[in-house]
């Protein structure tokens, strides 16, 4: 898929996709930090892939953001939501999607470097923020 391609796609589907890619390179991570416990992997990983936690972390990097990027996390977070967020708070709900839809964004693009890059650095912004 182009650049451009991925850039237009609806931000739902890129926040599907930017899920799926995020929660892998979540718990890749976890594995590598030497934990062996499935249960404790889990939990140390939720921080990690709630809402609240990506919200967090891509407001810290709104701002260092390209322009093309801050572009599609602004379309992304402004997008009607057709469903009511689950324990979670709506503001948080809509920073956490924008945070996925970019993660999708760049894995279709085949940006994978530049996502890999981000998830770490967002990984560093949630466990700063605890």
């Amino acid at each position: 898929m182009t650049k451009e391609e991925a850039y237009y796609l609806n931000p739902t589907v890129l926040a599907y996709m930017g899920d799926a890619a995020y929660e892998q390179y979540v718990r890749e991570t976890m594995v590598r930090s030497g934990q062996v416990h499935a249960d404790r992997l889990h939990h140390g990983a939720v921080r990690y892939v709630r809402a609240e936690g990506q919200a967090l972390a891509i407001k810290k990097m709104f701002d260092h953001l390209p322009e093309e990027e801050q572009v599609l996390v602004k379309r992304a977070r402004n997008k009607k939501i057709t469903s009511k967020p689950r324990n979670v708070e709506i503001h948080a709900y809509k920073w956490a999607t924008a945070f996925e839809a970019l993660m999708g964004y760049l894995y279709l693009s085949g940006q994978t470097d530049r996502m890999k890059e981000l998830m770490a650095e967002a990984i560093r912004l949630i466990s700063e923020g605890e």
